[in-house]
């Protein structure tokens, strides 16, 4: 595969894996993913920025030897994660010259995860330049999007900044350019809430840093490269701000029938009141989906059956993912069904009480729904139109 120029002596070398069909074992992958790696040629130093996924180690090795990249002084290291930095032993076999460049947190990683000697890596500070002779590389510390050890590299000459993970997508191209369309927003989202939502306040931090740094091009770690990058900063200062949108997530489990009924008259009667709803069905549903109404719903009504004495383990699993993915959620309240007795919203609670939420008196339902029963669930309905009126959302 012939690389792509970005600028001039400043190259894509990065490979598409369009089979890979789930990240992290949790997240299904809709478009595959890229692993994005890059050439610097200055005028004195080869540098590499990022490197690959294992298993295309040998792929990666064969594509650099046929473009020609016969040396490499410098292997810069954004981050120790292995699906960027796992073909780093055997770059350092190919090149035995080359110095791995790093922070300290991710020489750590390194050495722990790659056993990479410390004697191949070369520490940098916050802020340190690193010359290639016509070509100066700075380095900006990023801690948490979405590692500890997370940097940015900023080809100063060229105005081009490295991001690593941040601003990227699970997406892969022909044309490493990206071309602005609603498939990739949405995978740009969806990634967003995969893996950067947790980490919120610091992506709004390092958002407004890129947006004060003003590349002309960014470069991320997966997914195309931005040559306007306010295509993806506006997203994403959309996307970090503290308000949610007026938008209710419904995610339910239902075994019988009773708490999708509830869900479903929750649903028809919000959206009478002018309310958006997104309704995810647990068991048959896309996790990222799931992920991505979190990025904008101010409320989730979360539902559930009981299996034996507490609530069926999928809503649980939902309850803690969204505890972990850390949304800007405000209100919640839980509804569900059971048919003899246990505790169906405690163990909920308990996952998404570090979130801090406005909790409205969850309706649990014995059996089939009563008259009673949807006087509650218009109860509820009315109060989630309250707070969001409160909120300005309606």
């Amino acid at each position: 595969m012939k690389f792509q120029e970005i600028k001039e002596n400043v190259l894509y070398c990065g490979l598409n894996d369009e089979n890979r069909a789930i990240f992290d074992e949790l997240i299904p992958l809709e478009h595959g993913t890229s692993y994005n790696s890059y050439i610097i040629k200055g005028s004195e130093k080869v540098a590499l920025i990022d490197t690959m996924y294992p298993p295309k180690t040998e792929e990666y090795l064969k594509n650099l030897e046929e473009n020609g990249i016969t040396k490499i002084d410098y292997i810069i290291e954004n981050h120790g994660e292995q699906d960027h930095s796992g073909s780093i032993p055997a770059l350092l076999e190919k090149f035995p010259e080359a110095i791995v460049v790093t922070n300290s947190k991710c020489a750590e990683n390194l050495h722990e995860m790659l056993f990479v000697p410390r004697s191949k890596m070369k520490i940098v500070n916050d802020g340190e330049k690193l010359s290639l002779g016509n070509k100066t590389l700075q380095f900006i510390f990023a801690p948490n999007v979405h590692w500890p050890d997370t940097m940015f590299t900023h080809d100063i000459e060229d105005n081009i900044l490295f991001t690593c993970d941040f601003l990227g997508s699970h997406y892969i191209f022909e044309d490493v350019f990206a071309k602005p369309c609603e498939e990739l927003t949405h995978s740009a989202k969806r990634y967003y809430a995969e893996i950067m939502m947790p980490f919120r306040m610091l992506c709004k931090k390092y958002t407004n840093l890129v947006k004060e740094l003003n590349p002309s091009i960014v470069c991320p770690s997966h997914g195309p490269i931005y040559n306007n990058p306010s295509d993806i900063l506006d997203l994403y200062e959309d996307w970090t701000k503290d308000e949610g949108k007026n938008l209710v997530l419904l995610p339910y489990v239902s075994m019988y029938g009773s708490t999708k009924e509830m869900i479903d008259y929750i649903e028809a009667e919000l959206n009478k009141k002018g309310i958006q709803t997104l309704k995810y069905d647990i068991i048959r549903g896309d996790l990222g989906d799931l992920a991505m109404g979190l990025v904008d719903a101010t409320s989730m009504v979360l539902g559930t059956s009981m299996v034996l004495a507490g609530p069926h383990p999928a809503s649980v699993n939902i309850a803690y993912l969204a505890g972990l993915l850390r949304p800007k959620l405000k209100i919640a309240s839980f509804v569900g069904s059971y048919g003899w007795a246990g505790k169906l919203f405690e163990p909920l609670a308990e996952c998404v009480s570090k979130l801090k939420l406005d909790v409205i008196e969850p309706i649990q339902v014995k059996g089939r729904i009563t008259e009673n029963d949807y006087e509650k669930l218009d109860n509820l309905v009315n109060s989630i139109y309250e707070k969001h009126k409160n909120l300005g959302l309606v």
